[in-house]
């Protein structure tokens, strides 16, 4: 007898076990959230900040951060029920069977198109995908002309939401499709090396749209002009050039047309490589401290992390697929979700990423230590780049411009944050900069 027949045969179900597990982290998501309101609501900065934030400003800041922990949390209750309702109606066989009935009636209607399991698929993704999207965007409407739009973030006009929204749903429209498409096709060939297939059918996407995203589809939402001839841009240049850092172009994107918070990223490549700052860092900081900031970033690029996280993302997902292979045909996952007599290809992937939320728990835990410790790594090599004070006062003004949390759980951080608390970055900061004399 299967694991799945046992599991069955004991009188509980994968659905049983799923929406355990599903209430167990949301309690302690609750428990690691509240451990988190304690900590914005304490009355004073943390002794390394004090002299950073005028009382004004720690107000400011502390108001911003509660109104998106009671965001967060609401949203989240919202979520969580909803979830856990579809699940328990057996909403996915519900939708399967309204997809069948619409693909039989259009290919009955075109004379062309075919009502076979593939295109059953892609009409289930487009109307759960459609579902998503009508219970998200009254959340974020609110999060973006309330929320953020108060405390003097949002710089978008309804206009431009309406155009984002409208050129995201296009190309949603022109890509989920075919990906989809190719995704069933693979997972309907039972084969041994399946799980190889799929992990170089993903592969090849992500290179795909590491490609195609900043020369197509980021310019459709957001200007890239070149960085103007000048000091910040000579600073910049000369930087990549010390540290043999293939740079090919230099950009700057209105990031304040939509929100004032502030950002810098890189992308591309073997020897085209491209850095793109938002306008918003530009006008917050000075140009020692943006050049320290790209130290910070160029860091992760010299010390091998870009590459790391893409073996191991790499790593993770071929696992993901080897364990898919175990159990999609596994007749008990289906029945736990309602699904009597079919067993589409999709379907099995769908259930198996609801039944593997445990593993992708402790997944994201560890991504999470990783990164941290990348960016303890990344800040140490601006330092010994030289950058330490530049480095320091742009990490206090982005966190102050940005109103970042100033206070932090260790335990909710931990969980949540890919990233570690000011404060403990400016603590290594000044144990680097020692070890550096």
């Amino acid at each position: 007898m299967t694991d799945a027949g046992k599991l069955l045969e004991s009188g509980i179900s994968y659905l049983d076990v799923v929406i355990i597990f599903s209430v167990g982290v949301y309690v302690l998501n609750t428990y690691l959230d509240f451990r988190q309101l304690k900590a914005i609501s304490k009355t004073s900065p943390p002794a390394p900040l004090r002299d950073s934030y005028s009382p004004v400003e720690y107000k400011k800041t502390q108001d911003y951060q509660l109104d998106k922990w009671y965001f967060g949390f609401f949203s989240a209750v919202f979520n969580h029920v909803l979830e856990l309702t579809l699940l328990s109606l057996y909403y996915l066989p519900w939708l399967w069977g309204k997809s069948e009935t619409l693909t039989e009636y259009l290919a009955e209607k075109s004379g062309w198109f075919s009502s076979s399991e593939i295109p059953i698929t892609i009409v289930f993704f487009l109307l759960d995908g459609a579902k998503d999207t009508l219970i998200s965007l009254p959340f974020s409407l609110y999060h973006t002309f309330v929320l953020e739009q108060h405390h003097g973030f949002n710089k978008q006009t309804v206009r431009l939401f309406v155009l984002d929204f409208i050129k995201s749903m296009l190309l949603g429209l022109a890509l989920g499709p075919p990906i989809i498409g190719g995704f069933t096709w693979i997972l309907q060939r039972t084969s041994a090396y399946m799980p190889l297939y799929l992990w170089a059918f993903f592969f090849g996407l992500q290179i795909f749209f590491m490609t195609i995203y900043p020369v197509f589809i980021a310019p459709l939402f957001n200007k890239f002009s070149p960085l103007e001839k000048g000091p910040l841009r000579t600073a910049i240049e000369e930087l990549a050039g010390s540290l043999t850092f293939p740079l090919t172009k230099l950009f700057v994107i209105d990031g304040s047309t939509r929100s004032a918070h502030s950002n810098a990223y890189m992308y591309g490549f073997f020897k085209n490589k491209r850095i793109v700052l938002y306008d918003t860092l530009i006008e917050q900081c000075t140009e020692p401290q943006v050049v320290a900031v790209l130290a910070h970033e160029l860091g992760h690029w010299k010390l091998g992390h870009t590459v790391k996280n893409l073996i191991l993302t790499q790593m993770q997902m071929l696992c993901t697929f080897a364990l898919f292979s175990l159990v999609k045909e596994s007749k008990g996952l289906f029945t736990s979700f309602g699904f009597v007599d079919q067993q589409p290809a999709f379907i099995a992937y769908t259930l198996f990423s609801i039944i593997s939320a445990p593993v992708n728990e402790v997944v994201g835990l560890l991504t999470n230590i990783l990164s941290r410790r990348f960016e303890f790594q990344a800040d140490a090599f601006a330092v010994s780049l030289g950058k330490a004070e530049e480095l320091k006062q742009a990490l206090k003004i982005l966190d102050a411009k940005n109103r970042s949390a100033v206070n932090v759980d260790a335990w909710y951080s931990a969980y949540h944050h890919s990233h570690p608390p000011l404060v403990e970055r400016l603590t290594a900061v000044d144990a680097a900069t020692k070890k550096e004399e």
